[in-house]
């Protein structure tokens, strides 16, 4: 009995360990792409999440003890890592919303945004659905599994526990984040944008030298092909293009651009 009463207290040192990671790991598999997907389920989410904590806590246990304070509030630290959780997940979720606004654009300028629009649990239009479906596969590739664990295990040395950020760099990051994603989906869908300004500027043209001509259903055809088209040329340059992002994001999430 005396081996397993010295024994007590060293596990709950390691459960209250565990806990506060998983505060700030639960928000981030949550919202984190592939994992937190609306048709996750949850139980499985939670698996993942308690996973992940017990995999992230060994190697960040000297930064937590560290710093962790004496002298504040539990509720305050719960309500601090859950909310850092819940940045750094939101942070990442928007390069998914980016790309479902790419697919968006690019479908609205060639007249694809009505085929198969609820392919996905969100409806978007095909073109977003092929694209998030094959950046998370991608994704996953790469090792997105990884690079989570490397997320949270860096995020203790940029965010330490129990010492909530500003409220004005919050607001300032999460607007330059929100800015940045759909500056990054108008670029990702530029030469859809570029290809319907010239298709529209050709059928004016056309329209004026032969009015009798119905131009849109000559018209409607090209388009429609151009974007499938394009869609199979430019499809891997944007994937390549949102994963490099990405992982630049992964790498500093606080200073990334």
């Amino acid at each position: 009995m005396t081996g397993l009463a010295g024994l007590l207290p060293l596990v709950q040192d390691l459960l209250w360990l565990h806990a506060l990671v998983f505060l700030r790991v639960a928000p981030l598999v949550a919202l984190f792409p592939g994992f937190g997907e609306s048709t996750v389920p949850m139980r499985i989410k939670l698996g993942l999440a308690l996973g992940l904590a017990a995999i992230v806590t060994p190697a960040v246990a000297p930064e937590i003890i560290a710093a962790l304070p004496r002298d504040v509030p539990f509720l305050r630290i719960v309500l601090t890592e859950t909310g850092i959780g819940l940045m750094l997940g939101i942070g990442i979720r928007l390069f998914v919303l980016a790309l479902q606004t790419a697919g968006a654009m690019a479908a609205q300028s060639t007249s694809l945004s009505q085929i198969l629009g609820t392919a996905g649990a969100t409806p978007m239009p095909a073109i977003g659905h092929l694209l998030v479906t094959g950046a998370l596969a991608l994704a996953m590739m790469l090792g997105l599994h990884l690079r989570i664990a490397e997320l949270v295990v860096g995020s203790y040395r940029l965010l330490p526990l129990g010492l909530p950020p500003l409220a004005a760099t919050v607001t300032e990051w999460g607007i330059a984040r929100v800015a940045h994603a759909f500056g990054f989906a108008f670029t990702l869908a530029a030469p859809f944008v570029i290809a319907s300004t010239l298709y529209n500027l050709t059928l004016g043209i056309i329209n004026r030298a032969m009015p009798q001509l119905m131009v849109v259903f000559v018209g409607a055809p090209a388009i429609t092909g151009a974007g499938l088209v394009l869609l199979m040329l430019l499809a891997p340059a944007m994937l390549g293009l949102w994963a490099e992002a990405l992982g630049d994001f992964l790498a500093d999430p606080i200073g990334a651009r």
